[in-house]
């Protein structure tokens, strides 16, 4: 990705984005000013954008917004998931010209510009969105300022050449470099190791708060690494890229089930669980990204409204019980999506550890799936107790 600033005042430069299949739009530029490349996907959130922005688990990505107006409430300092924000590339229809929030301190264009963000607006996003719904994402890029009047075959050159999403393994790219360690609130469970594959403040924020002493660790942690903590759980984060180009941490993660430590994996934990069980992954053809995704847990019948980021899923049986291939029991299938039956949740019957497809942190929002952070809390807890 290259890029460059444009002074306050001036028009917006000129945009276009091109995807894979020789769709053009043409729009202003948003944000820093140049090229990027990415994987094209929607995210259907009316809010949340900061949040979104700022989740590890886009990178690599070009995220389109579907809610049309978008940059209201500016930025603010209180709601960042993390050091940065990781999209590659930015797509609105309508950026708003003035900042209307008491928390703000930065409009969402300065923060943009601020981290080397390409975007482009003024595009009919309900069409784009419609497309890949009926296409499936694909590779795209933004070329903005001079970068848009390059020639159209070299743009769509350039947009081809990209590396596709499957194959592609993103961790190191957002993982921490060295560990770092937040404090238990409340009464002490003990020290829970977080592998970061691109982990939220909001996940580190609600552990914490149910009793662990997190020590979120660099993602090319090794088993003797987690030891060295002397650790009453694991915990998976979320993050970016194919499960099946993370054969390392599926490794790691059946080292920690083999020493009957209890787990908990989130989004890309879920499918990295269902990898260590043996089961398979594949590509969604235009995935789940939002706060809006409806899900089944099968345990209570109840139906949570959930936050997603998604574009790979675990392919496992959504009825019944079912051995798994690697050794370790009975599995279930925990959580179902109801826009499309993808597989939400798995739970292993015979060894502590489960794992959800969403975001129980949600920031920002919905709360529905919080309690799944008490249910790994209560899980850690008993395992204990059954030990003594």
């Amino acid at each position: 990705m290259t890029s460059s600033t444009t002074s306050a005042g001036q028009m917006p430069a000129p945009a276009v984005l091109v995807l894979e299949d020789g769709t053009r739009h043409r729009g202003r530029a948003y944000g820093a000013v140049g090229t990027t490349l990415g994987e094209v996907v929607f995210a259907t959130g009316m809010s949340g954008y900061q949040e979104t922005l700022t989740d590890p688990s886009y990178a690599g990505q070009i995220v389109l917004q579907t809610a049309p107006h978008i940059g209201n409430t500016g930025m603010n300092d209180e709601d960042t998931e993390s050091r940065r924000i990781w999209v590659s590339g930015y797509i609105v229809r309508d950026p708003s010209r003035v900042v209307s929030n008491w928390r703000a301190n930065a409009s969402l264009d300065e923060i943009l510009v601020r981290d080397g963000i390409v975007g482009i607006s003024g595009i009919d996003t309900r069409s784009i969105t419609r497309h890949i719904r009926s296409a499936g994402s694909m590779r795209g890029g933004i070329f903005s300022g001079a970068d848009a009047a390059i020639d159209a075959e070299e743009q769509l050159r350039l947009v081809q050449q990209a590396p596709e999403m499957s194959g592609q393994n993103l961790s190191a790219q957002v993982s921490v470099e060295v560990t770092t360690v937040t404090t238990a609130l409340g009464e002490r469970i003990g020290n829970l190791a977080v592998l970061d594959l691109g982990v939220k403040q909001a996940t580190i924020d609600n552990l914490a708060a149910r009793g662990f002493e997190v020590h979120v660790l660099p993602q090319k942690a090794t088993i003797d690494e987690i030891r060295a903590i002397d650790p009453v759980a694991v915990f998976y984060s979320n993050g970016p890229g194919d499960p099946a180009a993370s054969g390392d941490h599926v490794e790691l993660l059946r080292s920690v089930l083999d020493e009957g430590l209890p787990f908990f994996g989130i989004c890309f934990g879920n499918q990295l669980l269902g990898r260590a069980l043996g089961l398979g992954t594949y590509k969604l053809p235009f995935g789940h990204r939002g706060i809006n995704q409806p899900v089944l847990d099968k345990s209570t019948g109840k139906v949570e409204i959930t936050a997603h980021n998604h574009g790979f899923a675990v392919d496992a049986p959504l009825e019944g019980t079912f051995d798994s291939p690697n050794g370790y029991g009975k599995v279930e299938v925990s959580h179902v999506g109801l826009n499309d039956n993808v597989v939400e949740g798995l739970r292993a019957l015979d060894i502590p550890a489960f794992s959800v497809q969403y975001h129980p942190e949600a920031a920002a929002g919905p709360h529905d799936a919080n309690y799944l952070f008490d249910r790994f809390a209560e899980l850690v807890i008993s395992t204990q107790k059954d030990a003594k």
